[in-house]
């Protein structure tokens, strides 16, 4: 398995976590062997020997693992990739959550239950994800189960910056990330950013459209653009003046009618009797009486397709600020390859330290695996599938050393030469 091995290495030096780690051998077995196989620490023992390198003992590795949970670690790796990323003050960052749960009974003050994007009610921590734009991880942070989202972004946000002596950045991120007061903070934090909104009310330039043009659909694509600036007061407050854009998508719009059609006629249905009433939030209660509420699905439909964008860019466009809202897939999926590529559900570990040592070996290795994926085109399940089946052999005879290994593919053989 010397080709997959190699490869691994190289991605591995290519970001600096040779360097980062000082040199720490244990902490490279433990990232590349999660990359080829996620497992316990013990297992990876066995993974290490199938590949032919010379594996720690379990007792050294359980000792260098308290190493990896110290901020010193965690921040050496962080500027690891940063400086592989070009991170400056231009810089675009993503920022998004996701939840890890233990199946444990009770919590213990760091595994708490919250709010679960797995919809899970066993205890829980949130682990925040900062990445460039492209989706490559620069920092990651793990918070109390029972934190909310909202207030998990500025802590990561203000570190990173003071870490990298970033003056400021522009910082993209979901709607369910912000509330009124920590979009304060972020301005406070000398932030610029980029945010998705809410839309409570149909916005009055798209009822003005619609009075103006009653006997037409807005066209795909339409953008509204809302300037929204500062007053005297907030400005005195460091507040910035704001754009607030309004998209419509047709496709959105359809597939928003078609689950709004959907929960209607269930809210129709037990309404009449026909079905027990469930949760729908188009049935209004008023003791024993039941009825649709029609007011809220006229504006439900109203607001079909209708996405909102804010920021405080100055002079932005559009373009720009959709288009970098949209690259938010990309944290997205660096979340999906932690979690199932990488199994970076801490299953094993039950204390702070050593779940917060882990998450520092899950971070290293979805670094490799994005270098790995950019520099290939490969995703990292096909590129270990594939080069984990061939195999180098050395053979000593006397004095003479032999090697031989299986003939590899040209696809794979190109691959690899683009990992340097």
């Amino acid at each position: 398995m010397g080709h997959l091995w190699d490869a691994l290495c190289r991605a591995y030096n290519a970001l600096g976590f040779d360097t980062a780690a000082g040199g720490d051998e244990v902490f490279r077995a433990l990232v590349l062997a999660r990359i080829i196989e996620p497992t316990s620490k013990l297992d990876s023992l066995r993974v290490l020997a199938e590949v032919g390198v010379e594996a720690p003992s379990y007792r050294t590795l359980m000792r260098h693992l308290p190493d990896y949970a110290k901020d010193a670690h965690r921040c050496a790796l962080a500027a690891a990739c940063a400086a592989h990323a070009g991170v400056g003050p231009a810089s675009l960052l993503l920022y998004d959550v996701t939840t890890l749960y233990f199946e444990i009974d009770s919590g213990d003050g760091f595994r708490e239950p919250g709010f679960s994007k797995e919809r899970r009610l066993d205890p829980q921590i949130t682990v925040g994800l900062l990445t460039d734009a492209a989706g490559f991880p620069l920092t990651v942070q793990a918070f109390e189960g029972n934190k909310a989202e909202t207030k998990t972004m500025i802590p990561v946000l203000t570190s990173f910056m003071t870490a990298h002596q970033l003056a400021e950045v522009t910082v993209v991120a979901d709607a369910g990330m912000f509330s009124e007061a920590n979009q304060h903070d972020i301005e406070d934090a000398g932030l610029w950013f980029i945010l998705g909104t809410r839309i409570p009310e149909i916005p009055y330039l798209v009822g003005q459209w619609r009075r103006e043009h009653p006997d037409e659909q807005i066209p795909d694509g339409h953008v509204f653009t809302q300037p929204w600036p500062a007053t005297t007061a907030q400005k005195s407050k460091g507040r910035r003046d704001k754009t607030i854009y309004y998209q419509y998508k047709a496709d959105r719009a359809r597939r928003t009618l078609r689950g709004i059609d959907e929960q209607v006629t269930k809210a129709e249905a037990a309404v009449a009797g026909k079905v027990p009433v469930k949760r729908n939030r188009f049935i209004t209660l008023s003791g024993a009486d039941k009825s649709v509420n029609r007011d809220l699905e006229a504006k439900a439909r109203g607001l079909a397709g209708l996405k909102g964008y804010i920021t405080n860019l100055p002079e932005p466009t559009a373009v720009f600020v959709i288009d970098a809202y949209h690259q938010l897939y990309t944290i997205e999926a660096s979340f999906r390859m932690s979690k199932h590529d990488l199994a970076a559900r801490p299953i094993y570990h039950h204390k702070r330290e050593s779940i917060r040592a882990h998450l520092s070996v899950v971070f290293a290795a979805l670094a490799v695996s994005r270098l790995v994926e950019t520099r290939t085109g490969w995703s990292i399940k096909k590129f270990v599938r594939a080069a984990r089946r061939y195999h180098t052999i050395t053979i000593r005879a006397g004095t003479q050393t032999l090697t031989a290994e299986d003939p590899l593919p040209s696809e794979l053989r190109d691959a690899l030469e683009q990992i340097i």
